[in-house]
């Protein structure tokens, strides 16, 4: 357990939690709704610090990420607890339990992990996943300062729900973000992951506007979040905001939790990249069999710069620069 960040002292020994836009008003021994975030006797405490419930080696097309050093393997690390509720939540069993309810916890200081990372094969860092890492933002902040001085790249897979305060400071250690944007109105986030979006678009814009990477996941649920209209709505607010070269994912949702909905069609999932590649120069498919959506082209001559099959990526167009073989344009973006 470490004492937390971005909390205030109140009145009758409560605090009030600043790391989420939820702004939790906790009394004593009262947990937030990330369920990890205690008051304990008037401070805040991160219940679930050192605390992994998993340590993998993955690559790093599963985060999702296609742009930032395709090929390679990335350490993932997750703990419990979320500060959304999502009722169709795909990794419900470690999410929305708290500390005391998960029993496969492992305790692991940001030290060992970093020397576990430094061993692994092929591996470009360290990416905070799984959960949501927000909300064990103290051991994420600090572990990802470590690897950075070890010459490790961090990777943060997000919900996007957070303060603005809290995020500068991550943005100051991590090299890519990979953000959920789970639908577009203010309904359905209210509705179905007790959250808001407007929080959600300003973490977006904020990492788009930094010199940060940013891809973008969107899972499109059955019934949903599918409808076409909404959607081009946010694909013209991703082209507009965050640019054209903004990397989409457009994932395939399955029944999980509470949302017992078909599987999305394949069929649905196709119309709607091609809605986004009216837009977007660079959008894929998840969470699906065929080869349909995984390849990378260059928007400018089309050449086939990087296929798919899965996880594993091949090269198969980027010269040297990770540019454009063909017409030299700059397709990677980020530091080498």
């Amino acid at each position: 357990m470490k004492k937390a960040a971005f909390f205030e002292i109140k009145e009758k020994k409560k605090v009030q939690c600043l790391l989420c836009p939820h702004y939790c008003l906790l009394d004593k021994n009262e947990v937030g709704k990330c369920l990890v975030r205690k008051n304990q006797n008037g401070n805040l405490f991160s219940e679930n610090y050192e605390l992994l419930c998993s340590v993998s080696i993955d690559p790093i097309e599963k985060k999702p990420l296609y742009h930032f050093y395709p090929g390679k393997n990335i350490l993932s690390i997750g703990s419990v607890g979320c500060n959304l509720k999502c009722k169709f939540c795909q990794n419900y069993h470690i999410s929305q339990s708290g500390v005391s309810e998960f029993d496969l916890l492992e305790s692991y200081t940001s030290h060992e992990i970093v020397n576990i990372a430094l061993r692994q094969e092929d591996n470009i860092g360290i990416a905070y996943t799984y959960n949501e890492p927000i909300i064990w933002y103290e051991y994420v902040h600090e572990t990802a300062n470590q690897a950075q001085d070890a010459g490790l790249k961090n990777v943060f897979v997000s919900n996007g729900f957070i303060n603005p305060d809290p995020l500068k400071k991550l943005l100051d250690v991590m090299d890519a973000f990979s953000i959920d944007l789970k639908g577009f109105t203010e309904e359905f986030y209210r509705d179905f992951t007790s959250a808001k979006l407007k929080p959600v678009l300003n973490t977006i814009k904020t990492i788009a506007d930094s010199d940060k990477h940013l891809e973008i996941t969107n899972l499109v649920i059955t019934g949903i979040n599918d409808n076409e209209k909404v959607f081009s709505d946010m694909i013209d607010w991703i082209a507009r905001e965050c640019g054209k070269n903004t990397v989409l994912h457009i994932s395939r949702y399955f029944p999980m939790f509470k949302i017992k909905n078909l599987p999305t069609p394949e069929s649905k999932l196709e119309r709607l990249y091609e809605i986004a590649k009216e837009k977007l120069h660079y959008v894929y498919l998840g969470n699906i069999r065929t080869d349909f959506g995984q390849t990378t082209y260059c928007p400018d001559c089309n050449e086939v710069l990087l296929r798919r099959n899965r996880y594993k990526t091949e090269n198969t167009g980027l010269n040297e620069k990770n540019n454009c073989q063909n017409c030299d344009l700059s397709i990677l973006n980020y530091e080498h």
